[in-house]
This record gives C-alpha cells, structure tokens and sequence, in this order.
C-alpha cells in the first residue's frame, strides 16, 4: 500500500534558525510523522541568515534553473538541500540571491519589515509549487508553518486548482501568534493580479497585514492547528478560526503533539478514500 505523502512547507526550521516553538516544531513534527510511516517532504526558505558551509547545503542541479516571474521581473529560482543525518531526512531550500541575502529574516538590523518581504513570500510559496510540480510528488495533505508560508493556501486553491498535483490535496495550517508589525507593500495587489488572481480572490484581505494573511491563509485551509493553549493564542485568530467552522485540532501539548497531529491527518486521509 502507497505511504501517505505529507509537504510540509515551514517558515522556519532547527537548527538552520534560532530554536523556537516555530523551529522545534519545524524539525521535530516532519521527523515524528516519518517515524509514523508516511512519506515526507520539507521546504524552508534559505535565509541569508543560514551558514551554507556549516550546515552543508548544496544546490540541486536538476531542480534549478526555472526562472519565477514577479511582477513583470525574472527572477531564478534556486534549489538547495541539506540533510538531517540523525532523523534521516532532507530539507529543501528555497533560494534567490535577490530576495534571501539579507543578514536578518524580516526585518533589517533598525527593526524595519523589508520592502521586499511581499514579493519574497510569493517567491517562496511558488517555489516551493513548482518543486514540487518538477519532483512528480502528488502530496496528500500540505501542512503550513508560520505566517511566511500563509500564501500557498491562496496559491493551491485558486491558481493551482486545476493542477493534477493539487486535485485532491488537503491543506492544514498551523496558527501561530508570531505576528509582524506594518504590512506588505502597497503595490502587493497589484502583484498578485498579475499572477491571475481576480479582485474577487484578493478583495476580502484589505493591505495585507498579518491579520489579513492569517485570514487568507485560514480561509484557504481544510484543516486548522491551534500551537497553543487558547488562552494564549492571538484573540484575533481564535475568533477568525471560530468563524471557519473548519476543522480545528486544539493544542495537543508540547508532548503529544506529533501524535495528535497524526491523528488529525488521518481524518483528512480517511476523506480521501
């Protein structure tokens, strides 16, 4: 019997960035949810924060050299890759000397969001399609962690609805309250009418700010993960995940929460059959 294929598209990931719950959880669930035998894959953006000699990237010749076209501009698309030799798993990395050279992940070394954080989200989020477009690997289910990662719902389920990769994937997303302050730049509609969004897909999500993406991201989701007790989840996003009435696995707990989140899957796999 086919494994259950898992995508799990991360913002963050240990130890490749300083060890948070976010990070933890991008390491450890990929790893937990192989050992329950499914089949995985993991992508993270390459920020220039990551040291490529130490933690031994290298690129994949045959998945770059595709060129992402953002907001009328080429921009190549470069694939590189690291293992994690204890969990016997490989992470992938989605690079461009463009958008992921910068010394800090978001924000520059005065505290200021980066004009460029919008057209680098949708980097990413089409990166990380196309890949997998390149690999021939149909994902089950895409599990997304972290703002950053909030566009490939939208992505998924308007752009690439069509695409016999997508057809019958389910897509679950970790709600976190590591919100930004400011928003995307206000040229960033006009950016995704050009990747065919329609004023309709895009209206409902007003300057896209964090609340805005976390809605668009909820919105665009099956399924819903709660990384926290309610009582310390953002108001907002408990109340824009209250509104879903999509199916929501609260807070499993920092040691249970492979297994209740495996458990979740299951839910969505069983629909499937």
């Amino acid at each position: 019997m086919e494994k259950p294929k898992i995508l799990f598209v991360n913002q963050e990931i240990y130890p490749y960035v300083r060890e948070s719950q976010m990070s933890k959880m991008g390491r450890y669930l990929p790893q937990g949810i192989q050992e329950c035998g499914k089949e995985i894959r993991t992508f993270m953006p390459k920020f220039g924060t990551i040291n490529e000699r130490r933690n031994q990237l290298h690129e994949v010749i045959r998945l770059s050299g595709m060129n992402l076209i953002i907001n009328d501009s080429d921009h190549p698309l470069i694939i590189k890759v690291a293992s994690i030799q204890a969990a016997r798993m490989q992470i992938y990395f989605i690079d461009n000397e463009e958008y992921f050279h910068k010394k800090n992940m978001f924000h520059d070394k005065n505290g200021k969001f980066y004009e460029d954080n919008d057209e680098k989200a949708v980097f990413f989020a089409r990166g990380v399609i196309e890949t997998i477009k390149k690999l021939s690997w149909t994902p089950d289910i895409i599990h997304c962690n972290g703002w950053f990662t909030s566009l490939v719902p939208l992505y998924i389920k308007k752009i690439f609805k069509d695409s016999p990769i997508f057809a019958n994937t389910k897509i679950i997303t970790s709600l976190f309250s590591d919100s930004f302050e400011g928003k995307f730049n206000k040229t960033f509609v006009d950016k995704l009418k050009f990747d065919n969004f329609s004023s309709k897909d895009i209206q409902p999500y007003g300057e896209f700010a964090f609340q805005d993406l976390m809605q668009a991201a909820v919105d665009h989701s099956d399924g819903l993960v709660l990384t926290a007790k309610s009582g310390s989840m953002t108001p907002s996003i408990l109340k824009m995940v209250k509104a879903s009435h999509k199916p929501v696995l609260s807070y499993p707990g920092d040691e249970t929460y492979v297994e209740g989140i495996n458990k979740f899957y299951e839910k969505f796999l069983s629909n499937d059959k």
